[in-house]
């Protein structure tokens, strides 16, 4: 047996997140409630520190905190704490360059370029796409364009999945679609830009279809390399009215503009966008800015 035992615990220290950044209340039930978080934080903490036996190294794993976390400023005092920041821009491009150098591949710029934008700081899933591409290259230099067909698909389906949200008014769904998008860190400008393009495609192939052009040459038009990517769009199309897309493209466009004038924030935008295109009621307003585009 090893002379050592390994406990990995995830999220403890994030179930007092909300707690560390409450504000003072004045009430007896404010003060009830914080002395009853300290009486937990005390308690944890004379555990970590003396109840955990030699024999055990105990690792507590989070997301995202606060350095104003109760139980975090308690244990930090007394543990080592190690930050693995995810690699963005510059340092995600030069990963996943390295990532495919050690597995004796190739890659052209602009393929990194694209896997970045399309994959975000997702490092399991990152990892996941570099070995498709490995597999489906085969040995020659891995192309942007074979970042579009073996990548972009799977993006394609939480796109896909997002549109059909929005446009049957399933606001709930559409807010999971693109937390989970958020968290798989998906840039909101590519999110935003990724909407603008399916909602064009689909009205383009709404169109094609009432002028009776084949699947084949509206695919070729369209310029799709995937027949999956068509038969989706296609399936859109015949199910969502024209009226319908063009109000929504008309607001993806005035949040386009509201994020490049700096008038909101992109994430702030999407949100708001999605809620307000989902929403039956309409009461919310997309952000908009004042011009033309």
């Amino acid at each position: 047996m090893s002379p050592k035992r390994l406990v990995i615990v995830n999220g403890l220290i994030g179930r007092f997140e909300s707690q560390g950044k409450s504000r003072r209340s004045k009430s007896t039930t404010g003060r009830t409630k914080k002395s009853a978080v300290q009486d937990e934080v005390t308690a944890f903490t004379d555990f970590l520190t003396a109840g955990v036996p030699d024999s055990t190294i105990l690792v507590l794993v989070e997301g995202i905190i606060s350095g104003e976390n109760p139980l975090f400023k308690a244990v930090s005092k007394k543990a080592v704490v190690k930050n693995f920041p995810l690699p963005k821009d510059a340092d995600l491009q030069e990963w996943i360059k390295k990532k495919v150098t050690e597995e004796h591949g190739t890659i052209v710029p602009k393929a990194v370029s694209l896997l970045a934008r399309i994959v975000g700081s997702d490092m399991w899933a990152m990892a996941n796409e570099v070995n498709k591409l490995l597999l489906y290259s085969d040995g020659r230099t891995i192309t942007e364009e074979d970042v579009a067909l073996i990548v972009a698909s799977s993006q394609h389906t939480s796109v896909f999945d997002l549109v059909d949200s929005i446009l049957e008014f399933r606001g709930e769904q559409a807010q999971k679609i693109l937390q989970d998008q958020f968290f798989a860190g998906v840039a909101p400008v590519y999110l935003l830009f990724m909407l603008s393009r399916q909602v064009q495609l689909i009205v383009r192939a709404s169109e094609m279809k009432k002028n009776r052009v084949n699947n084949r040459d509206i695919q070729m038009k369209l310029g799709m390399r995937s027949e999956w990517v068509l038969r989706k769009t296609l399936d859109q199309a015949e199910r969502y009215s024209l009226q319908r897309l063009r109000d929504v493209y008309q607001k993806i466009l005035q949040t386009d503009i509201a994020i490049k004038t700096g008038s909101f924030a992109p994430e702030l935008a999407l949100n708001i966008l999605v809620a307000e295109l989902s929403s039956k009621s309409g009461k919310r307003n997309v952000p908009a800015a004042t011009g033309r585009r």
